[in-house]
């Protein structure tokens, strides 16, 4: 059994304050991490490359709640596949090919992922090349079997919807295989970061996915505050929790009317669109900015919260807790609406465990994994926090893990407002001095969103690699639509509701 005690593991409160160690270890170390994390001793956070050849994963000890960041030079611009023993990495390896030209040696899929062969160029961030003018055409796997067709869905879709192509195979109605092609909506964000002063990367990263800016913003800043050892204000800390809980209480009450409107049930959609309104405008009254966006900075926060704004989040609150009970009564008392939920899009245990999928997918599936009780940071380690967790991991349980969250976050919410404590709200973080590298993790309210960042000895960014919680969600919707009918796809791909812009990066 590979030893994994001689990694430099550090808990939340140390990798939050000060700049994390990585460990360097060489391919027969780094192949017997790849085997720990197939038999599931640890959880894969991510994998990413660094310009000059080096690869680099951070780990996830769940049961210690402790991470590890591991370093590998890749010598003749290669390394040992982590996704050949576990699936979870492949697309990330995909990835790290593309854009920095590392090979993961002995892959089993080596097909280009962000790369369509639209950029002009090939692995843009490391020995750039030009692209093969004979390039093929993207190759789909293969299905084999009777009376099989294919049913192609995108990119382009009806309605306001990113980009992103499903082709199914199906016998009949019944989906043999979904496999996805994403990437249309890359937009450089690692080649964006690199060189830029730090406030500039605050305002990429706000910019990532835009229904998540105070989650990536709050992972940037904690990486650049660890990298840089910096005391943060606590009413800064309180202030960004209200911001994060906001946004997750929007985002939840948007999925659950959209989850059911696909399933034809608009009157969900309909009032609970009236309650995300509501906290949009709250959040602009309290913050300035409907999406709050720009507040999360490194150092705090960009503004205080004054007496009105504070008064329109407990009215928002109230009004939550007024009306919302007899929405979830509507759901649940419908029975034409639970025919089209339960049962439908499951996702197995087994399945969350080895990908490490955050958020209400693993929750809904039974992983009882949040970032904001098992890898604990400010203001959450001073607040009572229930995590909802269900096993059935069906469209139907996405839902009420929604439900039972937007219960929590107004739990919480009232209980920051109560604690908020008063002061500055804001310290210049300064130089390093020297060379600097931060991990952030934050829970967004996809699941957890995290922020790897170098910084060199006058500040500016030397390497950022973000991660959105739908890496590894992704993968598991190809699972969850497989026997059931293709019309069932809209409903489960809602239930998800992951990230193109955030994947795509």
């Amino acid at each position: 059994m590979t030893d994994l005690s001689d990694l430099a593991w550090t808990r939340s409160r140390h990798f939050r304050s000060a700049p994390i160690a990585t460990t360097t270890v060489d391919a027969t170390r780094w192949i017997g991490l790849t085997s720990a994390l197939a038999a599931g001793r640890v959880t894969l956070l991510s994998l990413w490359a660094e310009a000059g050849g080096a690869a680099l994963m951070a780990l996830l000890d769940a049961p210690a709640h402790r991470v590890a960041v591991v370093r590998i030079e890749a010598h003749g611009g290669g390394f040992p596949s982590v996704g050949a023993h576990h699936a979870a990495a492949q697309r990330l390896e995909r990835a790290m090919t593309d854009l920095y030209g590392l090979t993961p040696r002995g892959a089993i899929d080596t097909r280009p992922w962000l790369d369509h062969g639209r950029w002009g160029i090939a692995h843009p961030l490391g020995d750039a090349a030009a692209v093969p003018s004979d390039r093929p055409p993207y190759p789909f796997l293969p299905v084999q079997g009777e009376s099989l067709h294919v049913v192609p869905v995108g990119p382009v879709h009806a309605g306001i919807i990113e980009p992103g192509h499903f082709r199914f195979t199906a016998q009949g109605e019944t989906v043999v295989r979904l496999e996805e092609r994403l990437g249309y909506v890359h937009k450089g964000i690692d080649g964006l970061m690199a060189g830029a002063e730090l406030a500039r990367g605050a305002e990429i990263a706000g910019r990532i996915s835009g229904d998540s800016t105070v989650a990536y913003a709050w992972a940037f800043a904690q990486a650049a505050e660890a990298a840089l050892s910096l005391t943060v204000p606590e009413r800064a800390f309180g202030l960004r929790g209200l911001m994060a809980e906001l946004e997750r209480l929007a985002n939840h009450l948007g999925d659950i009317g959209g989850i059911c409107n696909d399933a034809a049930f608009a009157m969900m959609l309909a009032q609970t669109s009236i309650l995300r309104e509501t906290v949009l405008r709250a959040a602009k009254t309290a913050f300035g900015h409907r999406f709050m966006r720009d507040r999360i900075v490194p150092g705090g926060v960009s503004g205080d919260l004054d007496a009105q704004g504070e008064a329109a989040i407990r009215s928002l609150i109230q009004e939550i807790r007024d009306r919302f009970p007899a929405i979830v009564d509507l759901y649940d008392a419908t029975a034409s609406i639970l025919d089209r939920t339960v049962s439908t899009g499951r996702v197995s245990a087994d399945l969350v465990q080895a990908f490490g999928a955050g958020g209400y997918v693993g929750r809904a599936s039974g992983r009882n994994f949040d970032t904001r009780r098992d890898l604990r940071y400010a203001p959450y380690d001073m607040l009572r926090l229930d995590v909802p967790v269900r096993v059935e991991g069906d469209v139907n349980a996405r839902i009420w893990l929604r439900i039972r969250e937007v219960e929590q976050c107004c739990s919480l919410i009232t209980q920051m407002l109560n604690a908020l404590s008063q002061g500055p709200v804001f310290a210049d973080p300064g130089f390093p001095g020297a060379p600097r590298e931060g991990l952030g993790l934050v829970e967004g309210f996809r699941g957890d969103v995290l922020c790897w960042l170098a910084l060199d000895a006058e500040g500016r960014i030397r390497r950022c690699h973000m991660r959105d919680p739908s890496w590894f969600q992704w993968p598991l919707l190809e699972a969850a639509i497989e026997g059931n009918i293709i019309a069932d796809f809209p409903l489960c791909n809602k239930s998800f509701n992951c990230s193109y812009s955030g994947h795509d990066l």
